[in-house]
């Protein structure tokens, strides 16, 4: 597997900095596949705007991946059925664009490369790293998970976005 190593070098430092900001609340997740083995990392830093979320990851299949924070931190493998589901403290429906609005646990999907691999970033408006319901550091953690399929972002209760295929444990 061929990696971008100029683009792993700036996730890196960038992350790095993100962790250089004082006061403001960040957090990381390891990510791991269905044997343990680590195959990406999650940045996480609280904005004005809501958590800003930076995700790279490998070994998944092509396409587009359901991706939602769930309700316990917790990564116990094979089928990370131990993170619960998604994170909704506020009894929402889910999917981004369900017309009752979407919950804390949902993202946008996530889009692998040809080559297994994907980065991007974006921001969960729902959520937030400080103190209050919606705090992804609630007692028992939250948990971020990768899913096999995509989200169509609509179904209730989970997108019908398939197997948990990564999970990632979010820690400050």
């Amino acid at each position: 597997m061929k990696i971008n190593l100029f683009g792993l070098i700036s996730f890196v430092i960038l992350g790095s900095l993100t962790f250089c900001t004082g006061n403001t609340p960040h957090a990381k997740a390891k990510l791991i596949n269905a044997n343990g083995v680590s195959v990406g990392e999650a940045v996480f830093l609280q904005t004005k705007e809501g958590v800003k979320i930076s995700v790279q990851v490998s070994g998944l299949t092509p396409g587009k991946h359901g991706i939602h924070f769930h309700e316990v931190g917790q990564c116990e493998k094979p089928d990370f059925k131990s993170s619960g589901g998604h994170f909704n403290p506020a009894h929402k429906k889910h999917g981004l664009q369900n017309p009752e609005g979407a919950h804390g646990g949902d993202l946008p999907n996530l889009e692998v490369n040809l080559d297994g691999t994907a980065k991007t970033t974006f921001v969960a408006k729902n959520v937030s790293l400080q103190e209050g319901e919606n705090s992804l550091f609630h007692v028992g953690g939250t948990s971020l998970i990768i899913h096999a399929g995509e989200d169509d972002e609509k179904t209730d209760p989970s997108g019908s976005s398939g197997a948990r295929l990564v999970c990632g444990e979010i820690v400050k």
